[in-house]
């Protein structure tokens, strides 16, 4: 006597809801990792922004600091491609750069660095003057905004994601007497 002993059959099929669930699974992993790619590269291109305006900025204020804190300063005559004086539209005159003093000659310079549009404010104050020696302090301050300035003078922005960058203010001090300024 044999007896034959039946097995039970497991299924080896793939159910229909088990495929479901692993497309939903690998959707949300795939959707999350394209986000966090978009975002990175946003916030990279945000940061290339605004190294190239704080590079910039430290170029023009040391130069101006050479210069001596100069009232005359002008970044024409540097040859880098600085326009000519522009309106400081009345809107900066609030917030940004407030409280650092008056802007030179009341205007705004634009220039493009690494194709990134850029408009650059300079403004000074005496902060400090020692009368027995004769010692002025002049604080020198180079703000930079990413945009342009169209026709009827309101900052428009070629690329959306520069709207979300602050502008970027340096600023240092400067002896008078010591610069020859």
């Amino acid at each position: 006597m044999i007896m034959i002993v039946k097995r039970p059959k497991f299924a080896s099929a793939v159910t229909l809801i088990e495929v479901m669930l692993a497309m939903t699974i690998l959707t949300i992993a795939a959707l999350g990792a394209l986000g966090y790619q978009y975002y990175a590269a946003g916030q990279a291109r945000i940061a290339r922004a605004q190294i190239t305006g704080v590079r910039t900025a430290q170029l023009l204020l040391e130069d101006w600091k050479s210069a001596g804190g100069s009232e005359e300063y002008d970044l024409t005559a540097l040859g880098l491609g600085f326009s000519s004086r522009l309106f400081i539209p009345s809107q900066w005159s609030q917030g940004h750069g407030g409280g650092l003093g008056s802007p030179l000659r009341s205007s705004a310079y634009s220039t493009t660095v690494d194709g990134l549009p850029m408009l650059v404010t300079l403004r000074w104050e005496d902060v400090a003057h020692d009368t027995v020696a004769e010692i002025k302090l002049r604080q020198l301050a180079v703000i930079v905004r990413f945009g342009e300035i169209d026709s009827q003078g309101n900052l428009t922005f070629p690329e959306g994601y520069l709207e979300k960058v602050s502008p970027l203010i340096l600023t240092t001090y400067v002896r008078l007497d010591a610069s020859g300024g």
